[in-house]
């Protein structure tokens, strides 16, 4: 069912000296950043050959990655990010499968514009997994 690995996402406390470590320290072709209101992040995407890194950072009080960094103040991994095929048949699977979707349990647009889900982190080794439709 789940296809390639699209992104690792990981939260930093700062949004500039995480790109530009990953820029300059790293040698990495690095996006701009980009707003993401319905998610409540900015996210910054790393290119990398075989795939992507997203850095996250809070968008506002509300952001829901707020809480993970007030726990891990010096950032760290958040989810992990699979292709699927097809997000609708792939969540109804899961839930037949006895996943927890996150949410309302409909996909909302992601960060490249296309569908995206989140699943329990405790149905799946304690890490959040994001499902993207490609």
């Amino acid at each position: 069912m789940i296809g390639r690995l699209n992104h690792v996402a990981i939260a930093v406390p700062d949004l500039t000296a995480a790109a530009d470590q990953y820029r300059n320290t790293l040698g990495a072709k690095v996006g701009a950043p980009q707003d993401e209101p319905d998610h409540g992040v900015t996210v910054v995407f790393i290119e990398l050959p075989n795939t992507k890194i997203e850095l996250l950072y809070p968008l506002g009080e509300n952001s829901p990655i707020m809480g993970f960094l007030e726990k891990n103040p010096a950032g760290g991994i958040h989810h992990i990010c699979y292709e699927v095929e097809d997000i609708l048949a792939a969540r109804d699977r899961l839930k037949a499968a006895g996943a927890r979707v996150l949410g309302s349990g409909e996909p909302k647009i992601g960060a490249h514009g296309k569908p995206v889900l989140f699943l329990h982190p405790k149905d799946f080794n304690g890490c959040l997994v994001e499902l993207e439709q490609v």
